[in-house]
């Protein structure tokens, strides 16, 4: 699906989705449900592995929620499409890894967008913030997720004063994986996508699916759960060619070829 809002790249098993609205990356309904139809895609393409979201330019990787719509009277609960606000915030049955590659300011809901991922890379003069509070509103999946990432006091200070951190300090409370400098950040994404790529998909789905749907479960009840296979990756995985493969290829000292079933 072609829009100069979204360009997609696919290169082997990966897709790289760089968001491109002058002059901040700003999301809009529109563009959100675009990102929406493209993750989905993703989602459902048996030949897609690992996805890379990246924004446009050197200097926004996302400012977030479109503010001129919102003055223009777009409601912060509008329709933002099959995923939710960027097309990965609430994506239903999304079991493969994304990557976000933040390459500027990540501001408000492209901040979310970026914890909205799975693993954060982040050039060195990137910068995080939540000014939500300043225009009067709640950043709502922030809110959620980020006490869950960082220190519980560390987080609320960046939901109640709306100030910036740099990538440093973003690395520092262990809420980006890597600071790179801006050139080699993409290389880097690229690099790590690839190696998931080589990965068992299976493995990686019911990864993301127990850890998605056990939150807030307790832990024996979790486990039991587990063990029961009753998360379905699971039993897809438990059941699979590729559960005997990876302990074949390990018996005869081999790198295992994973099919996907």
């Amino acid at each position: 699906m072609a829009d100069p809002r979204v360009h997609t790249r696919v290169d082997g098993a990966v897709l790289e989705v760089v968001l491109d609205v002058p002059k901040a990356n700003a999301i809009s309904a529109a563009t959100s449900r675009v990102m929406g139809q493209v993750f989905a895609g993703f989602r459902d393409d048996p030949a897609l592995r690992v996805a890379i979201v990246t924004g446009a330019g050197e200097k926004f990787f996302s400012a977030g929620w479109d503010l001129k719509g919102a003055a223009a009277g777009e409601p912060p609960d509008a329709d933002y499409g099959v995923g939710g606000f960027a097309g990965l915030q609430q994506l239903p049955g999304l079991n493969k890894p994304v990557i976000a590659a933040v390459n500027g300011m990540a501001v408000g809901g492209g901040f979310e967008l970026a914890l909205s991922a799975d693993m954060i890379l982040a050039a060195d003069h990137a910068r995080f913030a939540l000014p939500e509070i300043k225009a009067g509103t709640l950043a709502d999946a922030a809110t959620l997720k980020l006490p869950k990432r960082i220190p519980f006091h560390v987080a609320m200070d960046l939901l109640l004063t709306g100030r910036w951190m740099d990538a440093a300090e973003a690395a520092r409370w262990g809420l980006v994986n890597e600071v790179l400098p801006a050139a080699e950040l993409l290389p880097r994404a690229w690099a790590l996508a690839r190696m998931l790529a080589d990965g068992p998909p299976l493995v990686f789905a019911a990864i993301k699916e127990v850890v998605r749907e056990s939150e807030g479960v307790p832990f024996g009840d979790a486990i039991a759960r587990i063990m029961r296979r009753g998360y379905p990756t699971v039993s897809v995985l438990y059941a699979s060619e590729d559960q005997l493969e990876g302990a074949r290829a390990f018996a005869e000292k081999r790198v295992p070829v994973w099919k996907g079933r």
